[in-house]
Formats: C-alpha cells, sequence, structure tokens
C-alpha cells in the first residue's frame, strides 16, 4: 500500500490540474501564461518540497524508534496532508499545505519501505522485491491517470466533486497501509542494532517460517551478527553523530553515496517527470486537444510504466543486471525523445492546433508511441534500479541514514525538475526535449565508466567492489591497536567481538533462548 499511496499521489496532480472545475476553483483559467506557469510550478513541487524534508528528517526516527513506528508516523502525516487537499475548497493555501505535508510522508514512506523490504526479505531475491515495490509504485500512478480521466467524463465540470474524488482517494491506500503495517514486526536487523538478540532471533524465525533453531536461520543470524559487530568500537559509540561523520567520509563509503547520489540526480534528469507531472501539457504541445482526449492519452502512458516496472521486476533487474541496464537504458531511451523533439521542431503541432489543424499524420501518431516507449524503457532501467542499488550498496551499520541522503536527493532533483519544467516547455519547446536526450547520452557514458556490477554479489564481495580496506591498527602497545583507521569489511571473520556484554554467539548459541524462541 505504500507505494501505491506514493505513485498515485505523485502522478495525480499533473491530471487534476487539467479538469475544467479545478482550473476555474482554483484560477488556473485567467491571467497571463507565465502566470499559469508560476501557479502550476509551485502547486507541483511543494509536494516535492515536502518529499526532500521527510526523506532526510526520518531517518532519525528509524533509527532510534525502529522502521515500523517511523513508518505508521509517517503514513499519519500524509493522511493529515490529503485530507488538507481534499478540503481545501479552492483556497491555494490549503493545497500548498497539503502537498507539502503529504510529501513529508510521502518522502519519509520511500526511504522507509526500501530498507524494510531490504532488511526483512530473503537475498537471493531482495532485487526482485525492492522492484516489486516500484511496480505498485507505478501501479498506483497509473490507476491516479485513469481516475482522472473517469471523474472528467462521468462527473460534471460544474461541480467541485470532480476535481475532489481524486484528491480524496489517494488516501485510501494510506489508511489501508497504516491498518496492515501493525500486523508486520520490526526487522531482526534493526533489533540487532539495538542489541535486542531475543527480539532479533524470534522476528527471524517468524518471517522465515523456520525453528530459531535450524541452521538457516543461525546462519543468516550470525551473518546479522557480523555485520552489527563489524566496527570494532563499543555499542555506545557506534550511534553517535562523530561516528556517522567519519563512516560516510571514510575510503569506501564516500564513493558509495556519491555514486547513490549520482544515480537519484540522473533519475531525475532523463525528463521522466515531465511527462508524468504534466503530461496533458506534453500531449498538448504535441498537438492533442481537448481535455477528455489528453486525459486519455495519458493514462496509456501510465499503462507503458507499470510495464516496463514489470519487465525490469521479472527479467532485467536479476538476469540482465544492474550497469548493463542503466548503459542501455541510457542510450535506447534517449531515441524516443531525440524524436519528440525533432517532430515538435518541424511541426510545431501547437501553433497548427491554435490554428484549427487538428488532423494528425502518421508522424505525430509515432510520437505519441514515443511517450509511451520512452516511459516503458525508463521504468524497466532507470527507474527501478537507482532503487535497488541505493538500498543494497550501503553497509548496515549506516544504510538508514545513506539510504535517506540518497532519497532525498532523488526528491531534491524531483523539485527542480517539477519546478523549471513550465518554463521550459513553454520558453524551450522542442529544446526541452532534446535537452533531456543529450543529458540521457552523458549519463550513459557515465555508467559504463563508473557504475560496478552488483548483480548477484554478497555483502562481503560488495565491500571489495567498492574499495573498502579492513580494520588495521594504528598503535601497537600490549599487542593491541587502540585506534581504528579505516573500515573492516561488512561480513568480515572477527567472530570475537562483544555483543550486549558477551560475546554475540553466546546469544545465539544459548539454548535457553533458543529454546524460548521455538516456544513462542
Amino acid at each position: 500500500m505504500g507505494p501505491l499511496a506514493m505513485g498515485y499521489d505523485t502522478a495525480v496532480i499533473g491530471g487534476t490540474m487539467a479538469l475544467d472545475s479545478f482550473k476555474r476553483d482554483f484560477g488556473l483559467n485567467s491571467g497571463s501564461q507565465h502566470w499559469r506557469d508560476t501557479l502550476q510550478g509551485n502547486i507541483v513541487s511543494t509536494f516535492q518540497a515536502g518529499t526532500f524534508f521527510g526523506a532526510l528528517f526520518t531517518f532519525a526516527i528509524g533509527e532510534k524508534f525502529g522502521r515500523k513506528k517511523a513508518i505508521i508516523l509517517a503514513v499519519a502525516i500524509f493522511l493529515i496532508g490529503g485530507t488538507l487537499m481534499t478540503c481545501s475548497n479552492g483556497h491555494l493555501p490549503l493545497i500548498y499545505a497539503g502537498r507539502a505535508i503529504a510529501g513529508f510522508g510521502i518522502g519519509s514512506v520511500s526511504l522507509l519501505v526500501p530498507v524494510y523490504i531490504a532488511e526483512t526479505s530473503p537475498p537471493s531475491i531482495r532485487g526482485r522485491l525492492v522492484g516489486i515495490f516500484e511496480v505498485l509504485s507505478q501501479a498506483g500512478g497509473m490507476c491516479g491517470f485513469w481516475i482522472k480521466y473517469v471523474v472528467n467524463r462521468t462527473i460534471s465540470v460544474d461541480t467541485k466533486v470532480q476535481w475532489i474524488i481524486p484528491l480524496a482517494l489517494q488516501l485510501l491506500p494510506g489508511v489501508l497501509l497504516l491498518c496492515g503495517i501493525f500486523w508486520c514486526p520490526e526487522t531482526p536487523r534493526w533489533y540487532a542494532k539495538q542489541e535486542r538478540w531475543e527480539e532479533a532471533i524470534a522476528t527471524l524465525s517468524w518471517i522465515r517460517k523456520l525453528p530459531a533453531s535450524h541452521e538457516y536461520v543461525r546462519g543468516e543470524l550470525e551473518e546479522i551478527r557480523r555485520q552489527v559487530s563489524s566496527r570494532n568500537l563499543p555499542s555506545e559509540n557506534r550511534n553517535t553523530k562523530r561516528y556517522y561523520l567519519s563512516r560516510i567520509f571514510q575510503k569506501g563509503t564516500r564513493n558509495r553515496i556519491g555514486i547513490g547520489l549520482l544515480l537519484m540526480a540522473f533519475q531525475n534528469l532523463t525528463g521522466v517527470n515531465i511527462i508524468t507531472y504534466y503530461s496533458p501539457r506534453i500531449f498538448e504541445t504535441l498537438g492533442i486537444q481537448g481535455t477528455d482526449t489528453k486525459l486519455f492519452a495519458t493514462g496509456f502512458y501510465g499503462v507503458a510504466k507499470t510495464l516496463g516496472m514489470i519487465i525490469f521486476s521479472v527479467w532485467l533487474v536479476e538476469k540482465v543486471g544492474r550497469r548493463r541496464s542503466l548503459i542501455w537504458g541510457a542510450f535506447i531511451g534517449s531515441i524516443p525523445m531525440w524524436y519528440l523533439g525533432g517532430y515538435v521542431l518541424k511541426s510545431d503541432p501547437t501553433e497548427a492546433a491554435i490554428r484549427g489543424d487538428v488532423a494528425r499524420s502518421g508522424w505525430g501518431y509515432l510520437a505519441m508511441v514515443c511517450v509511451y516507449l520512452y516511459g516503458l524503457i525508463y521504468c524497466a532501467t532507470w527507474q527501478g534500479i537507482t532503487w535497488v542499488y541505493c538500498s543494497e550498496i550501503f553497509p548496515l551499520d549506516i544504510r538508514m541514514l545513506c539510504v535517506a541522503i540518497t532519497t532525498a536527493d532523488q526528491w531534491f532533483w524531483s523539485f527542480i525538475i517539477s519546478r523549471t519544467t513550465p518554463y521550459m516547455i513553454t520558453s524551450l519547446g522542442y529544446g526541452t526535449y532534446m535537452f533531456f536526450a543529450s543529458l540521457m547520452v552523458c549519463m550513459g557514458i557515465w555508467a559504463w565508466c563508473f557504475v560496478p556490477e552488483t548483480k548477484g554479489k554478497g555483502l562481503e564481495e560488495m565491500e571489495d567492489i567498492f574499495g573498502v580496506r579492513k580494520f588495521q591498527d594504528s598503535e601497537q602497545g600490549n599487542g593491541r591497536g587502540s585506534h581504528v583507521e579505516e573500515e573492516e569489511e561488512v561480513n568480515g571473520h572477527d567472530h570475537d567481538h562483544d555483543v550486549g556484554g558477551k560475546p554475540a554467539s553466546e546469544h545465539i548459541e544459548n539454548p535457553d533462548v533458543l529454546e524460548k524462541v521455538d516456544r513462542s
């Protein structure tokens, strides 16, 4: 339900602004084109501003109180924002406030849910499950596109109910997620980080549907223990601001954060959001007139994106790999963008429509197909891979912080694109498409040169890929160093670190603990 809410809320506003009733009640059918562009940009971008801060600030809550409680708080905030939008009654300040608050909740969900999935799923299907998260996100967006088309066809434009229904329906997946999360356990890895080993064992046993004494559960728990204990520091020193700051700038971590930041930025610079947020406006530049027709065309764009995510989850993510999909997705995905720019340059369909020439040639229909083809290629490659990549490359002790940084970066660039797109469409015209097509070519070259492949790699291998050094003692004295300079591999083989005042192996091997968990 979380990704459905995220996808629906991301896509709903573009088509809602195209409804005549919304334009009338919020003043989008008057004033100069520049003023209307500013108003549209404000309505859309306040959501992205909220998501940025939601993704950034929820990190501390998820680390201190757990992933589950943080998700509950995030959904509650989203429902408050969605309610404000639904009850705005033509008041722009309420729309702005509702968009910002709902965005804060969605930004939090976009951080917490992928981390929750990564920390509870078996390694063999982790990438596929994160891919399913994105499939549901795109399915939510597709529902948003088609619901707007249906209400435009069936509800009178003379009533405000026409735009209230699409905004109210965003509350439904939020309510379902809020109810469903109470049935979900906290992640065993969060319990382990808090040194609550009995609860970690019990949760892992329940998730895997195996007794706590089973070899698979004990092996996975031992791996978690090694990850948690991989720093040669007392537990009270592993969750401080100084510790986090030093960790993100260490060799082997800073390059991962850099790649994650660039991936999230480039994901938005593919130009996908100019269609997602302003799809009716985009189809208008291709000569499609009439609200019904524009919303109908937008609905098929949602179908194409959802189909692309299904292809990604079922086939590409585990078969082709991350790096190759990014490279080919950038180069092949730029082709539809080049065509759209060339078509708008040569035919100028907007001016033709103003002159009353509404007939479309085969080249015009091909331009529409290119929009759908672009959405499919993008979602099959860059949309899903960036989230999977950023959820799997970071070490456990700072995973939530690193994912928070990269997720906030994604929403930051989404804010920039959504805020500037109306002006780009008005001022640049065909140049908008060619600009993003050029960027995609550059992204493909960058991925080829700098993004390592992580498909099928374990966490220990991941550390080797990104150049992490093992612990080295800087002082020798009494046969033991007193200062740690570099990071040990997350899946290292030092089994002597203490957990909770005694060796973690005693927690795992303690027959009383395992017997108690088995009985529960």
